[in-house]
């Protein structure tokens, strides 16, 4: 059987059971250290998977920290210090000099501090942060409530028209299309809804692999069902625009789009902060899976090893 058969979700799962941990699952794994609750988290910017070399490397080393910081904050947490390591080739130093000066952008922008890391020759450009938060209380997956409204911050499906914009590699583009390229190339981890998930949210994860893959790893969890409303999925102008200059239906790339980290959450409906971006799409009901109106929703989001 190979990875491809089952996916790399599947292969989570399989890995879970070899290690018979009841931590791994969450965007985050939370550990109890004396008094303090820390996030444990990583990922990886693979070459060519996750970014082209053409991309500005700035961007590249902004996005390497927030990725992980969304992750951090979908558990509602703050991030502190992280490690950084590269395989590289050899390349020019001052490509990495400005993957390191947009790591350091993020890292003051998001009050984190990274501490150290490692370095290794390999074939393609390689960045895998492991980053530490901390939480006053965690909140993973598991914990939706039948009656709770499922909510998202922002809007969805940006990223993955910037991700298209890109790769016509056009000699100009719209501004609005420019607007969309940013999305992709530095997305911004939601750290202003950090107390509020803190604070009220039943379950809660960031949006990296597509709502519609997201929303059903958040019913799995919980064992619940979400319903949530076509009509209410929250659509940016730009995204509107594109999808009418390419003759593309713009809920199909919010549902399916991956990279949006954007934060996935679900909370009594009197929680509702009208001060935050955020908007209701849906129900928590009893049952299991997700259904988008009155029909099933099927995972359409990304997948490293069933995109290929």
């Amino acid at each position: 059987m190979k990875i491809s058969e089952i996916g790399e979700f599947g292969l989570i799962e399989r890995l879970k059971d070899v290690l018979r941990s009841g931590i791994i699952g969450d965007d985050t794994a939370p550990v109890q250290l004396g008094d303090s609750l820390l996030l444990l988290t990583c990922d990886v910017l693979l070459q060519d998977r996750h970014f082209k070399l053409n991309y500005p490397p700035s961007a590249i080393g902004w996005k390497a920290i927030s990725v992980n910081v969304s992750d951090v904050v979908a558990n509602g947490g703050m991030p502190f210090y992280a490690l950084v390591s590269l395989v590289l080739p050899d390349m020019e130093v001052k490509y990495i000099e400005e993957v390191y000066f947009g790591i350091k952008r993020a890292c003051e922008f998001y009050g984190c501090e990274v501490v150290g890391g490692n370095v290794s020759k390999g074939e393609k450009l390689c960045i895998d942060v492991f980053m530490i938060g901390k939480a006053d209380r965690f909140v993973g997956r598991k914990g939706s409530k039948v009656g709770d409204g499922v909510f998202v911050s922002g809007t969805l499906g940006d990223s993955k028209a910037g991700l298209e914009l890109l790769l016509m590699d056009k000699k100009s583009y719209e501004d609005f299309e420019l607007r969309l390229i940013e999305k992709h190339l530095r997305p911004t981890a939601r750290i202003d809804f950090v107390k509020h998930i803190s604070k009220y949210a039943t379950a809660s994860m960031d949006i990296s692999d597509g709502l519609s893959s997201d929303a059903l790893k958040l019913a799995k969890a919980s064992s619940v069902k979400l319903r949530l409303f076509s009509e209410k999925i929250p659509l940016s102008k730009e995204l509107i625009s594109f999808c009418k200059k390419h003759g593309k239906d713009p809920l199909e790339y919010a549902l399916s789009g991956g990279e949006d980290y954007e934060l996935l959450f679900t909370h009594p409906m009197e929680r509702l902060n009208p001060f935050l971006s955020m908007t209701h799409i849906g129900f928590v009901e009893e049952g299991e899976g997700v259904y988008l109106d009155d029909r099933p929703l099927e995972a359409t989001g990304f997948d490293h090893f069933r995109m290929l």
